[in-house]
């Protein structure tokens, strides 16, 4: 058995802390994992005064939050809720929000103020708000006063603590708020209710200690604080046993996980460790800062059968002015210099960015940097967005750009990457590629969405019982942000194609079409 290094980082175990909670109900854990009292009631048929009551969780935001999620759900159905898909109906509702840019917030205030109409109709329902929005102390404020409809606030820090707190709203008289500022322990083993049986969500750290200028999410996340190495890979292995076949590791920083461990394991080396589990076949991760993509961790990638080809380096802008400003602590030059290593260890390599335009003090000769670093680059894809100033962040104190200065620069962007995007998908018209089934598209349910290794989206016509499957397409078309292709031949989940040692490139040669 392969002995881990020992790690002395501060953990909570959620399963003992619930149960001791869980003891003073004398409720104890049945068969299926649910807390009953000694009646036969679950918890939540006890603290609802109703069979089966229901929940619903509405998500906006990042991996992170939809995994949070997951999370939630998890601890519900341990007390014995079910979900539902009706907002009337529900006995819980809970709004897990997002920080990032302000019409993600405006947003969620306007689902809250349509929910109003609901709660008065059912005014037994509990709605809460959770997530990065709830650590916002302009945010509490706001619910507390335009908004006291509003039954829980908490915030990323302590949702495990949603049994209790739960509880507290029951038995307490107004609006129950309960926001940490900071958690100093890591909690491990709590329960999930993933959205998915195929792909499936890792959290290897939280928080970010980067503090750009523009991003709240050091207030809203606290300070990074990685997993235990043998913590991961035990959910990894587990999950592997329960049939997932992709795996994406989620941090705010990926590539930061291990500093502050106090041993001598880094990003790198957990990819290494888990590129050797059984049964995973894709290992992907987000998101990467470029200032700690070390040569380490790209000879990593490029050694291993598991690491998808697909780097997500977020740049943000190509002025090195705008990124002193920004406090991204490197320059245009470094970045360019770590893509070409990228590229020369993995030529294959599929590289996408995040690019914010209209920065406070932002100039047009700055915007053209940005523009020509895009023309050099030459982005499989880009997430671009209008700066969007955070209170409680510097960079929001600063003066503003007018919008319609940002408005006509998103646009140029626009323009100069989705050339791009087209031109580099048709590339691969007539190859073939190796996709993992997720299932029906959203517009119809006859055409099959899949990825590849690369994360481009294919869309393949097919039937729904290969949802799950591995396959080999041929790519018959090209649009500026979707492949389309034919099905060539499903593949057993132990081919090696599947891997990345198993094949040249992610993109074989074009198919071979029989007279």
């Amino acid at each position: 058995m392969e002995t881990l290094p020992l790690v002395a980082q501060p953990t909570v175990d959620y399963r003992a802390r619930l149960e001791q909670w869980a003891a003073s109900y004398g409720a104890i854990r049945d068969e299926q994992s649910i807390w009953r009292l000694p009646d036969g009631r679950t918890l939540a048929e006890h603290l609802f005064g109703k069979p089966r009551p229901t929940y619903r969780i509405l998500t906006w935001g990042c991996q992170m939050n939809e995994r949070d999620s997951e999370i939630l759900a998890g601890q519900l159905e341990e007390m014995g809720m079910v979900p539902t898909e009706a907002l009337d109906e529900a006995d819980l509702l809970l709004l897990n929000t997002c920080a990032v840019r302000e019409t993600a917030e405006e947003k969620v205030f306007g689902t809250i103020g349509y929910l109003k109409a609901i709660k008065q109709k059912n005014p037994d329902m509990i709605l809460g708000l959770c997530g990065c929005m709830a650590q916002e102390e302009a945010t509490i404020r706001r619910i507390q006063r335009y908004y006291p409809h509003v039954d829980l606030v908490f915030g990323t820090h302590n949702l495990h603590e949603l049994p209790r707190l739960i509880e507290r709203v029951r038995r307490e008289e107004g609006m129950v708020v309960d926001v940490w500022k900071s958690a100093d322990a890591v909690v491990e083993h709590l329960p999930s209710r993933r959205a998915d049986g195929v792909k499936a969500w890792v959290n290897i750290i939280y928080g970010c200690d980067k503090y750009c200028t523009f991003c709240i999410v050091p207030t809203t996340r606290g300070r990074e604080r990685s997993r235990r190495p043998e913590d991961v890979i035990a959910e990894v292995e587990y999950l592997a046993a329960e049939g997932y076949k992709e795996v994406t590791l989620l941090g705010q920083n990926v590539n930061s996980y291990g500093k502050d461990l106090d041993v001598d394991f880094d990003f790198a080396d957990l990819l290494a460790r888990l590129d050797r589990v059984p049964g995973i076949r894709w290992l992907r991760y987000t998101t990467s800062h470029p200032r700690d993509f070390s040569d380490k961790l790209i000879r990593t990638i490029a050694e291993s059968d598991k690491v998808t080809e697909h780097f997500h380096l977020p740049v943000q802008s190509g002025s090195n002015e705008v990124l002193r400003w920004m406090n991204r602590r490197y320059t245009r030059e470094y970045y360019l210099r770590l893509i070409e290593k990228i590229r020369e260890a993995v030529p294959d390599a599929c590289i996408t960015t995040d690019i914010i335009v209209g920065f406070p003090k932002e100039t047009e000769e700055d915007f053209r940097q940005t523009l020509d670093l895009v023309r050099q680059v030459e982005f499989d894809n880009a997430f671009t967005f209008i700066y969007s100033p955070r209170e409680g962040t510097p960079a929001a104190r600063w003066p503003q750009l007018p919008r319609e200065v940002k408005q006509e620069r998103l646009e140029r962007l626009m323009e100069v990457q989705y050339e791009i995007n087209l031109r580099k998908n048709k590339r691969l018209v007539g190859r073939t590629v190796v996709v993992l089934i997720d299932g029906p598209s959203k517009k119809n349910p006859a055409v099959l969405s899949a990825r590849t290794r690369t994360n481009k989206l294919v869309l393949v016509p097919g039937e729904a019982s290969w949802a799950g499957r591995f396959a080999r397409v041929e790519i018959t078309r090209a649009q500026t942000f979707t492949l389309e292709g034919r099905l060539l031949e499903l593949l057993p989940d132990d081919a090696a194609e599947i891997g990345r040692h198993g094949q040249f490139s992610p993109y074989g040669p074009p198919a071979r079409v029989e007279a």
